[in-house]
């Protein structure tokens, strides 16, 4: 695997190209150090279930810790106890911190250091679910049947204590050993039905290659593929049970915030059958997208460029408000079906306002006015720093590619041909895990080659490789 120097690993010129805020202002983190020390009151009375044995998974090392879980088997189906940071204890409406979050929008993740939505005073401290702390959170209890059909949903201001702090390696290891901790034993069995129900939903999943960039031991970066374990997708469907769940609350009370995705129009569904075709990827004119995508195999060349292709499916991905009648689009289309953001408030400026519709709703109050008003912008503030953290993330990612890159000129690799164009294409090269454009004739997509890296310019972030 290929290795920086450790010399060149300064992503300073980045946060100032993007105007990344280096801190908090004197003003905010003297109202988050009041919020540790005295929570909101008036965040209501809180159900004690410290006494719930929850885990928490995250990446290694995560400090900003949004969510425990306890999944169980029951005679009916399966219950899933979730308990999520309760933000809205530490933020008081108009203050000092809610202004700064609204400015911020969510976390965004750099290799050296995260830009935190939230003071680390909370993210990482007083609000985050740490193993062994009691800690204040919003509680959903949600029961399925034994197909993973959700059949109810109850929510409420709890205490809770997280037992472990696990990450997604070793709950796979425990699991394929046979010896899982309790309070996921039943996760593999509920991931995998509700698997199959959002690939009859209609869900559409895209398995690409994720890079990935980890401090070296010598002070540089190395870039990789990110490992996918099975734990990261049946843990991904329990935030999607309950953003679905969340959804539904909200869409029946006529208030609320979804995620949402217009579905994709049928010339681009037509356009990749074609590409499927071109690839020599068998598709049978009954099988829906949602089971053709699910019965590929991501390691193969011809898979991924077919998913690079199906990206055209997905856009226009959104936040739609409402208060008082239901918009015209309320579902998401890689989802299949309506779904909220309510599972992660201490890296994501919208879960708080939504979670705090569903608490209301739930307890037949009505929605505090402070949440109603932020349904005017909140939307429009999640889009622009959804923008802004793609931005940055490509941007870490074209940086580290050009600093692993930068002493290989004239090297020559093996990559994968994502899309093609005439005499140029996207390719993947697979060690180190690189996106790029690629020369040549006669390329076609997801067919494998060897590349020649061509030029390396470190200060605006390219690379430029040919056929070999």
């Amino acid at each position: 695997m290929i290795r920086t120097h450790s010399a060149g690993g300064d992503f300073g010129p980045l946060r100032a190209e993007f105007s990344l805020p280096e801190s908090f202002g004197p003003e905010v983190l003297a109202e988050a150090e009041a919020a540790v020390l005295d929570p909101l009151a008036s965040a209501g009375p809180r159900e004690d279930a410290t006494d719930l044995p929850f885990v928490t998974i995250d990446p290694p090392g995560s400090k900003d810790l949004d969510q425990a879980m306890v999944v169980e088997k029951t005679a009916h189906g399966f219950r899933v106890q979730y308990a999520i940071a309760d933000l809205a204890a530490f933020v008081p409406p108009g203050g000092a911190l809610d202004r700064e979050s609204r400015s911020r929008g969510q976390t965004l993740y750099l290799p050296d250091g995260n830009v935190p939505l939230h003071p680390p005073v909370l993210s990482e401290g007083a609000a985050s679910l740490l193993p062994g702390e009691i800690r204040p959170a919003v509680l959903w209890t949600i029961e399925t049947d034994d197909a993973g059909v959700l059949t109810s949903t109850r929510v409420r201001r709890a205490l809770v204590r997280s037992t472990e702090q696990f990450d997604y390696e070793t709950v796979q290891a425990a699991l394929d050993a046979g010896n899982p901790h309790p309070s996921v034993a039943a996760l593999p069995e509920l991931g995998r039905r509700r698997r199959e129900l959002a690939v009859r939903r209609g869900a559409v999943e895209l398995q690409l290659p994720e890079q990935e960039i980890s401090g070296d031991p010598d002070g540089g970066w190395v870039l990789a593929r990110r490992p996918r374990t099975a734990v990261d997708a049946w843990n991904a469907e329990i935030s999607l049970l309950t953003g679905m769940a969340a959804a539904r609350i909200m869409i029946d009370a006529r208030v609320g915030v979804l995620r949402t995705l217009p579905d994709p129009e049928p010339d681009a569904v037509d356009w990749l059958r074609r590409s499927a075709e071109a690839l020599g990827i068998a598709w049978a004119p009954e099988t829906t997208v949602s089971e053709f995508l699910s019965r590929l195999d991501p390691g193969q060349p011809a898979s991924m460029a077919l998913y690079a292709d199906t990206t055209r499916l997905l856009r226009g991905a959104g936040y739609t408000a409402f208060d008082g009648e239901l918009p015209a689009l309320t579902t998401h289309a890689g989802i299949g079906g309506a779904y909220a953001h309510v599972t992660a408030p201490i890296r994501r400026l919208v879960d708080r306002f939504a979670t705090e519709i569903c608490l209301a709703v739930s307890a037949g109050r009505e929605v505090p006015e402070w949440v109603r008003a932020a349904l005017a912008d909140v939307p429009d503030r999640m889009m622009a720093s959804d923008t802004l953290a793609a931005k940055v993330e490509r941007a870490c990612i074209d940086q580290v590619e050009a600093w692993v890159l930068a002493e290989h000129i004239g090297g020559e690799f093996s990559a994968v041909v994502l899309r093609a164009d005439e005499n140029k294409a996207e390719i993947l090269v697979e060690d180190p895990t690189v996106m790029a454009k690629c020369a040549g004739e006669k390329l076609t997509a997801g067919e494998r080659i060897g590349v020649r890296l061509t030029a390396v310019d470190v200060e605006k972030r390219k690379v430029s490789f040919e056929r070999a």
